[in-house]
């Protein structure tokens, strides 16, 4: 079964500095019509940076949208043609004064794929050097250190709502146990 839909037209009804929002006419795999409302961004990324203590690097920011701070793990927005991994590599930095020797791929992840194309690289951290923090002058976070079995716990416990740091703690753990990191 074919399961694409055709986009018939589109018009922008919101362009902003990090999403726009389209609305689009389709037409569906059976010929019906259809709209569909679609927010485009440009994407971003998260580094799991594990410590030779076998601790996560995570940091505590208010999340404005849900009015509470959110334990996350480093992460940010993509530029205009910027290569994800050099991105990742400038969060962890300006977020956690850290650099890292190795990085490893752990995919990508669509995080509200019914209305939005954003596309989230994820990335493992190893051989962590240390400095100073240098975050974007309105971003106000807290760096912790966390044990990777506690920050597991922490997933299965909905205490880490944060769906790129519950996917990206969750792979490394597992990648951990599987012996590929």
């Amino acid at each position: 079964m074919n399961l694409n839909e055709k986009t018939l037209s589109g018009k922008t009804i919101f362009k902003g500095n990090i999403i726009s929002l389209h609305l689009d006419e389709v037409e569906l795999p059976d010929g019906n019509r259809a709209t569909r409302e679609v927010i485009t961004h440009p994407g971003g990324v998260c580094v799991a940076a594990l410590t030779d203590r076998d601790e996560l690097l995570f940091v505590r920011q208010f999340r404005y949208p849900y009015k509470e701070a959110l334990l996350e793990l480093p992460a940010g927005k993509l530029g205009a043609g910027e290569d994800p991994l050099e991105c990742g590599k400038r969060e962890l930095m300006e977020e956690t004064g850290t650099t890292a020797e190795h990085y490893q791929p752990l995919g990508q992840l669509y995080p509200s794929p019914g209305y939005c194309g954003e596309i989230i690289h994820m990335y493992y951290a190893s051989d962590l050097k240390y400095g100073e923090i240098c975050p974007d002058e309105d971003e106000f976070l807290e760096v912790e250190r966390i044990p990777l079995d506690r920050a597991v716990d922490m997933v299965l416990n909905n205490q880490i709502k944060d769906a790129k740091t519950q996917t990206a703690v969750l792979k490394v753990a597992e990648k951990r146990r599987r012996g590929q990191i």
